[in-house]
């Protein structure tokens, strides 16, 4: 289907203010937004504007019941200039599977890929070309109709912003094994990609970073053995040879990232095993030598290696030497610059 997106472009741009190498993300923006209004069942009025604010009724629903999903997703650009986009059709169904778990619209997934591309395009100035940067991007869908009753709103907007960013971690990090709050429960929303899981991680992190972590392993709701995920990532161990990574039990999000590492490791000839994974396990894999690597997948931290597991009551020290994870990191850098050949088919270029 053909989308007209209507296109009003910023008097001047920012960019040549903003200082792009080794930004920190979320704290510049670009000079635009996309814009779509869910109305009287059906999304209309696509369009492109100079970023601004937005007006918000007090009563929208999303302020008040939570209605809100987002993406997560980097543009890059290949050496001859060319923005690429990184797997956006498993951003557009992933999307649209939290709306459903939501009970929101789901977006047409044409036009989520058409409106990123035409946006990608219009503000590739603030693309970072610095190794392990990105232009981060943000599609996310909210309740707008002003209504206080507990039922789903009747109207929506989806936007998308975008923020230069620079490499998330710069050194291995520290994780803190929670044993007291939890992240998700099957049957919850901790698959879906809302925006109050995020929200519900925020204490938990401050505490963890309190005692010199950086981030918390989320365990299971039940009895805090089964490894779920971690803050912004998903988690794979190398035990034995093997590589092992917590299954989609219905309370761990599907990261696109975390898809992207099975299919390559796969592809390198190392075995994936996709299972439940207990902490002691690890544990146990530490004492006696087979704990060969931990590294987190996602698309704001791209692959960070995993220097310690623990909490009071224990740690796990990792290997200094993470060698597969360090090649998974510069091969899906490579590809997303289009130095090294896409033959899986994930990249594609806005314009």
């Amino acid at each position: 289907m053909s989308y007209n997106i209507k296109i009003t472009k910023i008097a001047q741009s920012r960019v040549k203010e903003v200082q792009l190498e080794n930004i920190a993300m979320g704290k510049e923006f670009t000079d635009h937004m996309f814009v779509c209004d869910y109305v009287n069942g059906a999304w209309q009025n696509p369009r492109i504007e100079p970023l601004a604010l937005i007006p918000t009724h007090p009563g929208a629903m999303a302020l008040h019941y939570g209605q809100a999903i987002f993406e997560g997703m980097k543009a890059t650009v290949s050496t001859d200039g060319t923005p690429l986009l990184f797997r956006p059709k498993d951003n557009a169904k992933r999307i649209n599977h939290s709306a459903d778990r939501l009970g929101m619209p789901s977006f047409p997934e044409d036009l989520f890929i058409e409106a990123l591309k035409q946006f990608t395009a219009l503000d590739k100035e603030w693309i970072p070309t610095q190794v392990g940067s990105a232009l981060y991007l943000r599609p996310f869908i909210y309740a707008d109709e002003p209504f206080i009753g507990m039922r789903p709103s009747f109207s929506y907007k989806f936007m998308i912003i975008a923020s230069p960013a620079g490499p998330y971690f710069s050194k291995r990090i520290r994780l803190y094994a929670e044993k007291k709050y939890v992240r998700a429960v099957n049957g919850g929303t901790g698959e879906a990609k809302a925006a109050g899981n995020y929200a519900a991680a925020f204490r938990p992190s401050e505490y963890a970073k309190t005692d010199g972590y950086d981030q918390v392993l989320w365990l299971d709701g039940n009895n805090f053995e089964y490894i779920q995920e971690v803050g912004t990532m998903n988690i794979f161990f190398k035990i034995g040879g093997k590589f092992i990574t917590p299954d989609l039990s219905g309370s761990i999000l599907a990261g696109i990232t975390r898809l992207s590492v099975i299919e390559l490791l796969r592809d390198k000839g190392f075995e994936v095993i996709e299972r439940p994974i207990k902490l002691s396990e690890v544990r146990y894999a530490s004492e006696n030598g087979t704990l060969e690597e931990a590294f987190g997948t996602g698309t704001a931290v791209g692959i960070a290696l995993i220097e310690e597991i623990g909490n009071n009551d224990f740690s796990i020290k990792l290997p200094a030497e993470n060698s597969v994870a360090t090649m998974v990191n510069d091969t899906l850098n490579a590809i997303k610059t289009q130095q090294e050949e896409d033959k899986f088919g994930w990249i594609v270029e806005a314009k």
